[in-house]
């Protein structure tokens, strides 16, 4: 089904950064929706999507010359202090209509003339890869974060039938690697994976941060639970993941590659620098 997708041109475009993301000075979020539609996205209940009274995964809004008020309060707040900034946080800045649209590219290119102390990057789109040259120009202050919730396939395709494939979500961090970015891979949520999982990622991801919807969403689980998520891993047999000791498994698995401090639980895999 084709998205329904709005234009409008925002007053503005930096948030203070409060709750899981309070180690931020501001999040910066180019669209509102995403049509990756995410089964377990806990956007899904936050006012930006109920008020919005449509099926999440079916809209965006494009924030149109968002660059330009990205440019204003750029130089208002570095008056101020220090800026770090997560893009993004309630949308994914590489979903498919930034093709077209480029927002997140041209929100880059205005970072890179006037740099925030701190930009992290979350997505899980292999498109992110169209902007290694913009994002080669923040050197050490940025960081691009790849969601890698499982290493199966099948998994990936039962729990986020529109998000990219996990082949080339990995090509993509191989990619940011080779051209001297610093990568991480989110494994967030954790959902079902394989031993197999910690060697994919090695030599590809800088780090890795595990996290899941007990630590995660806000709620300790329950919002995620509200969603019905839990009966998805029951339809694969798969319902000894949904405990909130399931993390462990994969946490283990990586202390295998990785070295103890390149594993990061939660929230403190999103904090910056």
């Amino acid at each position: 089904m084709k998205p329904d997708i709005a234009y409008r041109q925002p007053k503005s475009i930096l948030n203070k950064g409060n709750g899981y993301l309070s180690g931020y000075s501001h999040s910066l979020n180019p669209y509102a929706g995403c049509t990756f539609g995410c089964s377990f996205c806990y956007v899904r209940k936050l006012p930006v999507s109920l008020f919005k009274g449509k099926e999440w995964g079916t809209w965006v809004d494009v924030k149109q010359e968002a660059e330009k008020v990205l440019t204003k309060e750029l130089i208002r707040e570095k008056k101020k202090g220090e800026v770090t900034i997560f893009m993004s946080s309630s949308t994914d800045p590489y979903q498919p209509v930034e093709r077209k649209e480029r927002v997140t590219r041209f929100l880059l290119e205005t970072m890179v003339e006037n740099q925030p102390d701190f930009l992290f990057v979350q997505t899980r789109s292999p498109l992110v890869r169209r902007d290694i040259d913009i994002l080669k120009q923040f050197g050490d202050k940025v960081r691009v974060s790849m969601t890698i919730e499982t290493d199966d396939e099948a998994v990936r395709q039962h729990f986020t039938p529109q998000a990219p494939s996990i082949s080339s979500r990995l090509k993509a961090l191989e990619d940011l690697k080779k051209h001297g970015i610093r990568t991480q891979a989110a494994i967030a949520p954790v959902l079902p994976s394989t031993e197999k999982f910690p060697s994919l990622l090695n030599g590809i991801a800088d780090r890795v941060c595990i996290d899941d919807f007990y630590m995660g969403d806000g709620s300790g689980g329950k919002r995620t639970e509200r969603l019905g998520i839990f009966d998805l891993f029951d339809d694969i047999d798969k319902k000894n993941w949904t405990v909130d000791t399931a993390y462990r498994i994969v946490e283990n698995r990586m202390y295998e590659v990785f070295d103890n401090e390149d594993v990061l639980i939660s929230q403190e895999g999103f904090a910056p620098y």
